[in-house]
């Protein structure tokens, strides 16, 4: 299955802290689109987070049956006091990441939600301008007539302002760990 295939699917993972006086139901909330990522870098990050005490929460593990998968990972953005965003390079092509990073960051101005993004094999102007496979991804969402027009505004400036946060550049030469 290709990146461009039918359902663009945006991986979350937020790990559940076990101090029951904190304000906080979760440490860290990963926001990742899998395909790019699940089996080699988050997979990787999420073991050394777990190696580090903290409890990853999966999605592929963590949600409930029969509930909605976004108003979910809506709820675990919320009870988060952390986000990671792993900005690959068809992030931008899932319509649930993008809607992940507008909340995160809505997050980030009302509680003060930490974030820190991670240009994984992408450059944060890319991210930013959505350029290259960014650009690409917005050229198919604007052929969507179930995407708004303002949902598309909401996501480009999304995007422009996870650019601007200084986070972790990596390439193939570079490891996070």
């Amino acid at each position: 299955m290709t990146a461009m295939s039918t359902q663009k699917a945006c991986a979350s993972s937020s790990s559940s802290s076990s101090s029951s006086a904190s304000q906080w139901k979760h440490d860290v909330f990963l926001s990742f689109y899998e395909e790019d990522t699940r089996n080699n870098f988050t997979d990787h990050l999420y073991s050394a987070l777990i190696q580090k005490g903290i409890i990853v929460y999966r999605d592929n593990v963590n949600l409930k049956e029969g509930k909605p998968i976004a108003s979910e990972l809506m709820k675990a953005i919320e009870e988060s006091k952390y986000a990671i965003i792993i900005l690959s390079k068809n992030y931008a092509f899932s319509k649930r990441c993008l809607n992940e990073l507008v909340k995160i960051l809505e997050y980030k101005k009302e509680k003060g939600l930490k974030i820190l993004p991670i240009f994984y094999h992408v450059m944060p102007s890319d991210v930013g301008n959505q350029r290259e496979t960014f650009g690409k991804a917005f050229l198919k969402h604007e052929e969507d007539r179930q995407v708004s027009i303002e949902q598309i505004q909401k996501w480009r400036t999304a995007l422009k302002e996870v650019s601007k946060i200084r986070g972790r550049h990596l390439t193939d030469r570079e490891q996070m760990m």
